[in-house]
């Protein structure tokens, strides 16, 4: 089992984008010192939700602040960014971390970015497809031509290639977050790993791992690709001696951030969405996640991975909104959690 933390840069009331980008640095500098796998980040743009609009350059630093670390985005956001772009950039970290970049890519929302960025709609509602066979190709191929309905270019040159990294790894791992059959659909025909978001429970996620893999197998995915898929489950964590104490913590400090930054969130062709009761949502994650003792936290995980098949964990730990706080949550997590979980 693989535990990392997942980092949105969240904003609290009262606070500043730069305490927020700090405590996510801190946070994942923590997570090495504490023997964590790996560190997730978050993209969002315009919302206090989260303060990071750029994951990748935020893994490029931490890549740059780490050693052992895997460091993945989760996501960056393909409608509103150019595939070959992205994936230059991936190359780039992949060689010069010696293989410790995961790229997470992910179909975003129809918010005001695609207008901003001039991608448009429909880049949101039919673009993923293309956009990720593209970055793929570009991730794969020594040269690539483009003649699709969004992108189209002459043949150019992979530079650099991402099998030049000079360990075992050929490329950057690619993970696609999937929230509907039609996206793990996609991301099984291809052969990718997903990531499954927090507000979904082990049901709906074993559900998904296994529709994944019938649709893997139709598509003639060999059968070791399928059985050794390592799809990541996003959660949240918050340790205590007591679970009281852990509960109290998150829907003293989540909510306010919950209504301050998903309210923020402003769609692209105006058109109406209803936000989750911050209070409930929290209450709700308090009970699908490890929230609790550290023995209740590992025995959360375990179940989770036994449920759903899933082996690897992206945490939200800075629930809290303080600094001190999350980073004695990622100490626990490190030192009181992983010993449990072998």
């Amino acid at each position: 089992m693989r535990v990392g933390s997942f980092v949105l840069a969240a904003r609290f009331p009262g606070q500043g984008d730069g305490e927020a980008l700090h405590r996510a640095v801190r946070s994942a500098e923590v997570a090495e010192e504490a023997g964590l796998d790996s560190v997730w980040l978050a993209e969002h743009h315009f919302v206090p939700y989260g303060t990071c609009p750029s994951a990748i350059t935020l893994a490029a630093l931490l890549l740059g602040r780490t050693s052992r670390l895997r460091v993945g985005t989760a996501v960056s956001v393909l409608p509103t960014a150019h595939p070959v772009a992205l994936g230059e950039q991936a190359a780039l970290l992949h060689i010069a971390s010696g293989g410790r970049f995961s790229l997470g890519v992910g179909r975003g929302g129809p918010w005001v970015d695609l207008e901003v960025f001039g991608q448009g709609l429909k880049a949101y509602e039919e673009g993923f497809p293309e956009s990720l066979d593209l970055l793929m190709r570009w991730l794969r191929e020594p040269s690539v031509a483009a003649a699709g309905e969004r992108f189209g270019f002459r043949e150019v040159a992979v530079v650099p290639r991402p099998s030049e990294c000079l360990t075992d790894v050929e490329g950057p791992e690619v993970v696609v977050a999937c929230t509907s059959p039609r996206s793990v659909r996609l991301a099984a025909e291809r052969g990718l790993p997903m990531l499954l978001g927090m507000h979904v429970g082990d049901e709906e996620k074993a559900e998904m791992v296994a529709l994944w893999r019938e649709c893997a197998r139709a598509a003639g995915r060999p059968a070791d690709e399928i059985r050794g898929a390592a799809h990541v489950s996003a959660g949240v964590c918050q340790i205590a001696d007591r679970r009281t104490d852990a509960v109290e913590t998150l829907t003293k400090a989540m909510p306010g951030w919950l209504r301050q930054g998903l309210d923020a969130h402003v769609t692209v062709d105006g058109r109406r969405r209803s936000m989750r009761d911050p209070l409930a949502y929290t209450e709700l994650l308090c009970v699908l996640h490890p929230v609790g003792t550290p023995r209740l936290c590992a025995d959360r995980l375990a179940a989770t991975s036994e449920r759903t098949g899933i082996s690897r964990f992206a945490l939200l730990v800075e629930g809290s909104g303080d600094l001190a706080a999350t980073e004695e949550n990622v100490r626990r997590l490190g030192t009181e959690v992983l010993p449990h979980l072998g």
